[in-house]
């Protein structure tokens, strides 16, 4: 039996319905990994079982996304390797620099936040929904996640959780909780793609913002992986080693390791590039290489612990 599972936590929007979303996740999630690690996607494939979804999104905003409107995108992302010229050009665009302009103005003066574009307002104003916690959906959504959590660290499984966007604020609290409130000493391994936790707009309102020293941040981070895209304006402080460097002075994580250069999103859809969605980070290589690198690291931690224990019950009276 394999020991090692990975859990999914997307960002904002509605999502499909979760069996299809899942499958959509899954299949790109996959292709990332062929495109770094060819040889390991065979035995990957053979545990879906293993890869879970919290499908957060349908209790935030009471209804679902119709998911065959991105099958064909999906496709064409497949059977894209690579971000065209075009693409780059786009990603390093004087439009996505204003917008990085304007977020980097907003983060550190909040109250030119009105100023900003619409839909840069609206993802804002999601968020704070989370953060203010109306109708206790934060809480809900927190313990979804640890639903799925709980009984894997019971069991003492290894678990990476990949948290996209939104998903990585709902991760980093969630670990917070199960650090302090729960008091679980397990770790967990943590990737975080297209994540906002650089910002301090989200910093100041984390769990854990008003407490001193360690209690400051989660202490069940093993270790932490950030991925970030050129040209994803959501990622807008897109290395976290400098922003948490605290957690490894007060030795609560053993590694933050940060993929903030040269990292592309060629997600594209009808409405053009989109240098932040999902799929698109999860096809990456980038993501793959780190993902593969985890289930070959976790294996050999897992056959360790395993002779470990059997040499103790070899040598028990």
């Amino acid at each position: 039996m394999d020991d090692r599972h990975i859990i999914f936590i997307p960002g904002k929007n509605p999502k499909p319905p979760e069996k299809q979303h899942k499958d959509m996740l899954w299949h790109t999630l996959l292709e990332g990994v062929k495109r770094a690690t060819p040889e390991l996607v065979s035995e990957l494939q053979q545990q879906g079982d293993h890869f879970h979804l919290v499908a957060w999104n349908h209790e935030f905003y009471n209804t679902y996304k119709d998911g065959s409107k991105d099958l064909p995108w999906i496709d064409l992302l497949i059977n894209t390797h690579g971000p065209s010229s075009s693409d780059i050009r786009q990603a390093n665009s004087w439009n996505k620099r204003i917008d990085r302009m304007l977020y980097t103005i907003a983060d550190h003066l909040q109250f030119r936040i009105p100023w900003l574009p619409g839909p840069v307002i609206a993802t804002i104003n999601e968020t704070l929904r989370y953060f203010e916690n109306h109708d206790n959906v934060a809480y809900h959504i927190r313990e979804l996640v640890k639903k799925i959590m709980r009984p894997l660290l019971e069991k003492g499984d290894t678990v990476l959780v990949i948290g996209h966007s939104l998903g990585s604020i709902i991760a980093y609290d969630t670990f917070w909780e199960l650090s302090y409130i729960e008091n679980r000493t397990e770790k967990i391994d943590f990737l975080s793609l297209g994540s906002p936790l650089g910002m301090n707009f989200i910093q100041h309102r984390l769990q854990g913002h008003n407490e001193k020293n360690h209690r400051s941040y989660p202490t069940n981070i093993r270790n932490w992986y950030n991925v970030a895209s050129v040209g994803d304006v959501t990622a807008l402080d897109r290395c976290f080693k400098d922003d948490f460097k605290e957690m490894l002075t007060l030795g609560l994580v053993d590694n933050i390791e940060d993929h903030c250069k040269g990292v592309y999103n060629f997600f594209h859809n009808e409405d053009g590039l989109n240098c932040h969605r999902s799929y698109g980070y999860l096809v990456n290589p980038a993501v793959g290489q780190v993902i593969a690198n985890w289930w070959r690291t976790s294996a050999e931690q897992i056959d360790q612990l395993h002779g470990d224990k059997t040499n103790t019950d070899r040598e028990s009276p």
